[in-house]
């Protein structure tokens, strides 16, 4: 696989894990009551309703064939917390599911190729770089799961600081949009190692 199609299969993975990430965002708003989501016609899996002209298609694309980096975001999916039933936790919840429904993906696909790995390689022609696909899934699933846990705005670990520790939340919500930037600083230096580890972890050896 050339530079350009392995680029655009990483775009074409962490576009469909965030558009599933984002589901679960608006899926958990609907469990707690809150039906801004499904109303705005967002609570779907079609990637359509959940693209970003700048940052989920230009941005992302122009680094991926520039520099191979990838940095993007989806349109966040819109809930209002005051329709929710759990008014303590609710905003938690919301928070955490777009994280857990990575770590989903990464669990399901990480477990087949642990338990199942031996029986697809030689099954079928290119069944080995199909394996080593999913073990790319996993990775990326599980590094947008950290990534996205980090307790800094907008990422979806504010809200568990926001509700978790009301009292750090004037610093940490302080951050404003500079928390993005801290938490690009972490992913290249810090976050990589540690998915790296959950994924030998997941699948039994490292990616």
């Amino acid at each position: 696989m050339n530079n350009l199609s392995s680029a655009l299969f990483l775009y074409v993975i962490v576009i469909f894990s965030a558009v599933f990430h984002e589901y679960a965002h608006g899926w958990m708003a609907a469990q707690l009551g809150d039906d801004t989501a499904k109303n705005e016609g967002r609570l779907t899996l079609n990637p359509f309703r959940h693209i970003d002209p700048v940052g989920t298609v230009l941005v992302p694309l122009l680094l991926l064939v520039t520099s191979g980096m990838f940095i993007g975001w989806a349109k966040p999916v819109p809930y209002n917390p005051l329709n929710l039933r759990d008014q303590k936790y609710g905003s938690l919840k919301v928070g955490i599911a777009g994280p857990l429904a990575n770590l989903l993906i990464a669990l399901i696909l990480g477990f087949l190729i642990r338990f199942f790995a031996s029986q697809i390689v030689g099954s079928f022609d290119g069944s080995f770089i199909f394996v080593e696909f999913l073990a790319f899934i996993v990775y990326i699933n599980i590094f947008l799961a950290i990534f996205n846990l980090l307790p800094l705005p907008p990422l979806d670990g504010s809200k568990v600081v926001m509700d978790l520790f009301p009292g750090a939340w004037r610093y940490v919500g302080g951050l404003g949009f500079a928390g993005i930037f801290i938490a690009l600083f972490l992913s290249y230096y810090i976050l990589s190692p540690i998915a790296q580890f959950v994924f030998g972890l997941i699948v039994g050896r490292g990616i």
